[in-house]
């Protein structure tokens, strides 16, 4: 019987092979009429298969955002108006490219690069010769936002914190302004000011930075800890909230309130939010489904495929006999647990009977094969940023 309960555990665990970085990224229209905000004609722009994330706009019909293909991520170009037609930007044997963003007064996109040997830097990429050059030497730049052809705004990672970073190009000059930041700049419409989060206080903030005098001011507080936010030419700020685009409007001592939930289970986990230049559209990343997840897990499962089976959990996932007995606890020792009964159970095989997804949850009824024997059971899937983070079993 335990040895039943063990291969259920296993029935129940793999999804995304590498599941950290599966995202998608929708594009909405967005319209604003008597102050209500309404998204309609949504679209998946990315539709692959691995990490798709950090849209940014051009201008109001095409958007840059970084991509897998062939096992690494460069930049893609979408054209909305243009038959929703699709443009590699780059082709790096030896990086990635990250958070693109168009370069004011040139005709480039500049992106952070994580080359294999781990040099991670920020580059400039010529749009007709494809040419890449660095713009911060000896800077470990996160993320980025421009302020004029000759200034940035930059995180820069420094130990185990993102720092505040004011660079100028021209002069060839860096100055840090603020410590333990998030990844979220923005430059704030109407003003030659650039908000970012301030990670110092145990309750987060959004300020502003002048980036000329080095000026900080507090704007609001963040929306329960949200990582990411964007402006609209009104002042409204947006921010994501799982399945939900919260917003306030801190010129109107407005709170924060919800601007629409999202029921479809495609979309959860909100991140990295962007709007066209004249706020007609919106994009914003997504998480996998929770579904996709577990199945992916089921796949790796039943090719015994001991890798791909593993990375479906989160590190410290926790397996439970219903109610809440724990039984297992950490990747790893799952991953170890079950090395051998891959090896040595070659008609191993878990069918999903009925199955009921309820927000981050998936219930399974599941008919199990194992040396000669078929059992059924119920797994409920508890998954948290696409790995699966708590398993209980119902036999």
């Amino acid at each position: 019987m335990k040895n039943y309960y063990y291969l259920l555990v296993i029935s129940l665990i793999t999804q995304l092979c590498f599941s950290q970085t599966e995202t998608e990224i929708y594009l909405f229209d967005l319209s604003t009429a008597n102050d209500t905000i309404t998204l309609s004609n949504p679209k998946n722009i990315a539709n692959n298969k691995g990490y798709d994330n950090q849209p940014s706009f051009v201008d109001d019909a095409t958007v840059l955002f970084s991509s897998t293909r062939s096992e690494q991520t460069d930049i893609l170009q979408f054209n909305i108006e243009d038959g929703s037609t699709k443009k590699w930007l780059s082709d790096t044997p030896t990086g990635s490219e990250y958070s693109p963003l168009k370069m004011p007064g040139r005709e480039a996109v500049s992106a952070i690069r994580l080359d294999l040997d781990g040099l991670q830097r920020l580059y400039a990429y010529d749009l007709k010769t494809g040419a890449s050059e660095v713009l911060l030497k000896g800077l470990k730049v996160g993320y980025h936002v421009w302020v004029d052809p000759n200034t940035i705004v930059c995180t820069v990672l420094i130990e185990k914190r993102m720092d505040l970073v004011v660079a100028d190009l021209m002069k060839g000059t860096h100055k840090t302004v603020a410590k333990n930041v998030g990844r979220s700049l923005h430059k704030i419409p109407n003003t030659l000011l650039v908000s970012y989060i301030s990670k110092e206080k145990e309750i987060w903030e959004i300020k502003s930075l002048n980036p000329i005098s080095g000026k900080t001011m507090y704007i609001v507080p963040t929306y329960n800890q949200t990582e990411d936010m964007c402006w609209l030419p009104d002042g409204t700020l947006l921010a994501g909230a799982d399945k939900s685009l919260v917003m306030t409007n801190p010129g109107k001592k407005k709170p924060w309130q919800q601007l629409v939930y999202f029921p479809q289970e495609e979309i959860h986990g909100i991140s990295r939010i962007a709007v066209s230049p004249n706020a007609s559209r919106i994009a914003f990343v997504s998480l996998t489904s929770p579904r996709a997840v577990v199945d992916e897990q089921l796949q790796a499962y039943n090719k015994r495929d001991l890798e791909a089976f593993a990375a479906a959990f989160s590190d410290t996932v926790k397996v439970y006999s219903y109610p809440n007995t724990l039984v297992g606890e950490g990747k790893e020792a799952f991953k170890e647990m079950y090395r051998g009964f891959f090896k040595t159970t070659p008609d191993l095989h878990c069918k999903i009977t009925n199955r009921i997804v309820l927000g981050k949850k998936v219930v399974d009824q599941e008919e199990v094969t194992a040396n000669g024997n078929t059992f059924s059971a119920i797994a409920i899937y508890e998954v948290e940023n696409n790995k699966i983070a708590r398993v209980t079993f119902i036999q």
